[in-house]
């Protein structure tokens, strides 16, 4: 497929502003006691949730990037922080895992850890591609940590430190099998495979092993033909197990992504590469799936699941569980199988004390003696071709053909809903061949930055879509250039620009189209990189401030109080009627009678009472029928709600009463009722509404 290309002559000048970093990240504390998912805004895959005393860990998967296997750490299971890696670069001999000889472990790498901890000593398992079950062992949630490569074809697996002693490894798709470990964790003990669960029974992978009250309880995860989390249990190791579902379908109003299409490798330039559009009214996996449950000290119980959330990657999120006739389900009592989007906070010691924060700190100006733990570089790096000088990060250039085998490639994960992304460049010192520049690691890959040619500077915009390249030559006075990348990621929109003195930002090449793609087993990264496209050493990129700003970070004021308002169903676009018959309806799109008007009323801790302008309060009379949503003088029988934040004015109102969802049908004409068990992917079934004053 051949390259477009657009090129533009453009003579540019510079100054010495650069641009402030926006403090204010994303998270899932409300502070008002409730929490919204997800957790973290972006990606953290395959999670597995440990409890010790009072603190929570979490260890997630890393793939090829490295430092590998992030863990981190909670005292209220909503505000988190990084706290460990288990390992700084892959120590196997091998040029896959270095971007090395035309070898590469995209998509591979290490995954889907399992975080336990037995005799005061915490234990993380997961498996590498081509070489087997790995153990990390140490003393302190920190480290340093003990790598033991146990081999052996254990993945996406459960461990479970019985109360005899023994160590079981509960692992394999479809036909579950269970494995004796050795206790010095040299490996299996020979023999003792067995099969536990038959293929045929409709059980998926990622096991998570829990011996509790006595009883056996696996948790997995199925992806065919959707995602679906499932429980088995048994009072014994080896089974007989039986098997039941325990939360489908609830994606909290997000469908799946636009995916990428692709022939071959995703290396090199070449290959043909499409998006396929999303399908608004498909699940897929981006319903809440694979993960862990936990129990707070006083007997709560929570699952943190992921889900397959757009070009941000898999996210996760934290959901109740309700025990019913001893099986763990998602979701609370009268909603079982689906779960809150916005939950009061678990019931931990540190509940109310801890102060809302971010998991990472993602802005970075470099003049740290190292740097800040939301780095991962693309596979091992050459540690001789980079370095932290003089406030800056340097970056050395190597033979490579195109971002994705850019040796020299810093990358962290992108952050939802939406982000921009800001770096200074200075390029003084490249050499004839050398790029460098700001880049998107995902598949299709993206990047805008400096091109040297001979004694010719070029900026580059380059998509690997269509292999679409824009071209603007430039003369930077001082040799600096800002680039920067603002992405919508809850819509799967991207855009680059740059600017010359730091104020002024210009677009370069188009709006792109973000997918979410199980090639790389990642989402969107920005990254950091230089290469050289001669097949040689060249110069080097400097960067510095590096900066990440989330305009929707700050969600103080998304329950309007105070406000006079309009509620606007998004299915039908019809606001929201207070019919003096006594129910509420819908009606004409310019009726702005005070019927139509509505405010709510505190009842802390997320929990509102909605309350028409003319004075009436909305209550459910029966069991929230078709009909049974009315209008009441009296405001001790007001329905009270937990108000679900979905960002941008749009929500949801749960009943606090049977943790069901107030909405009205598009299609069949009834009122509204109070029986909605969640939104649709597509939030078409009359459940999401929209506040507009």
């Amino acid at each position: 497929m051949g390259a477009k290309k657009t090129v533009l002559s453009i003579v540019l000048g510079a100054s010495a502003l650069c641009m402030s970093a926006q403090s204010l990240s994303w998270t899932a504390d409300n502070g008002n006691g409730t929490f919204t998912n997800p957790l973290m805004y972006d990606e953290f895959s395959d999670p597995d949730i440990l409890r010790v005393g009072d603190d929570y860990y979490l260890a997630g998967t890393t793939m090829h990037s490295v430092p590998g296997l992030v863990i981190l750490h909670s005292k209220d299971l909503v505000n988190w922080e990084n706290v460990s890696y288990c390992f700084d670069r892959f120590d196997f001999d091998d040029d896959a895992f270095s971007l090395k000889n035309g070898k590469e472990v995209y998509g591979q790498g290490i995954w889907a850890p399992c975080i336990r901890y037995n005799d005061g000593k915490f234990y993380i398992y997961s498996n590498v591609n081509g070489k087997g079950l790995q153990c990390f062992i140490s003393d302190k949630i920190e480290g340093p940590w003990k790598h033991i490569n146990m081999q052996g074809r254990i993945y996406d697996l459960g461990v479970l430190f019985d109360d005899d002693g023994k160590i079981y490894a509960i692992h394999g798709y479809g036909e579950v099998k269970c494995t004796e470990l050795k206790p010095d964790m040299s490996g299996p003990v020979e023999g003792t495979e067995r099969v536990i669960i038959p293929e045929g029974s409709a059980i998926g992978e990622g096991h998570h092993m829990y011996k509790i009250n006595g009883r056996y309880y696996l948790i997995s995860t199925d992806y065919a033909p959707n995602g679906r989390t499932l429980c088995s249990r048994a009072d014994n190791i080896w089974g007989p197990y039986e098997t039941c579902v325990i939360t489908a379908d609830e994606t909290f109003g997000y469908h799946a992504a636009p995916g990428t299409r692709i022939s071959g490798r995703i290396m090199p330039d070449g290959h043909p590469v499409s998006i396929a559009p999303a399908d608004p009214d498909k699940t897929a996996a981006s319903n809440i799936h694979q993960g862990g449950i936990v129990s707070t000290p006083d007997g709560e119980w929570w699952a943190l699941l992921m889900m397959d959330f757009h070009s941000i990657g898999r996210t996760t999120t934290l959901a109740p569980v309700t025990w019913v006739d001893g099986w763990p389900m998602i979701g609370l009592e009268g909603n079982l199988g689906r779960a809150p989007r916005t939950w009061l906070k678990p019931s931990t010691a540190a509940r109310d004390t801890v102060t809302p924060h971010a998991a990472y700190e993602r802005s970075d100006d470099f003049n740290g003696r190292e740097l800040k733990r939301i780095w991962q570089w693309n596979h091992n790096p050459d540690d001789k071709m980079w370095e932290l000088r003089n406030g800056r990060l340097r970056l050395r250039t190597m033979p490579a053909e195109q971002l994705m085998w850019a040796r020299n490639t810093l990358t962290q994960r992108v952050v939802g809903p939406v982000s921009i992304t800001t770096v200074e460049l200075d390029v003084n010192h490249l050499k004839d061949g050398d790029v460098c520049g700001l880049g998107n690691i995902n598949v299709p890959c993206s990047w805008t930055g400096i091109v040297k040619e001979g004694k010719e500077t070029v900026l580059r915009c380059f998509e690997q879509v269509d292999n679409d390249t824009v071209d603007v030559p430039v003369k930077l006075s001082d040799g600096r250039i800002w680039l920067r990348f603002t992405g919508d990621f809850d819509n799967d929109k991207g855009r680059y620009s740059y600017s010359t003195d730091g104020r002024e930002f210009h677009q370069i090449g188009r709006e792109m189209t973000l997918s979410y793609q199980l090639i790389t087993f990642q989402g969107s990264r920005m990254s950091l990189f230089a290469f050289n496209k001669n097949g040689k050493n060249g110069g080097y990129a400097e960067f510095d401030n590096f900066t990440v700003e989330e305009p929707k970070a700050d969600r103080t004021g998304y329950i309007p109080f105070g406000k006079t308002f309009r509620i606007i169903n998004v299915a039908t676009g019809l606001p929201m009627h207070a019919m003096s018959h006594g129910l509420v309806y819908d009606t004409a799109k310019d009726n702005d009678s005070p019927q139509t008007r509505f405010r709510v009323l505190d009842r802390g801790n997320g929990k509102v009472v909605l309350q028409c302008a003319d004075g009436r309060y909305v209550f459910v009379s029966g069991f929230g029928l078709p009909g049974d949503v009315r209008l009441t003088d009296n405001i001790e029988l007001a329905e009270e709600f937990m108000w679900q934040d979905y960002l941008d004015k749009e929500f949801m109102l749960m009943s606090m009463r049977n943790h069901r969802y107030i909405g009205k049908s598009p299609t069949t004409g009834s009122p509204y009722s109070m029986d909605y068990t969640g939104a649709d992917p597509a939030r078409r079934n009359g459940a999401v509404l929209r506040w507009e004053e």
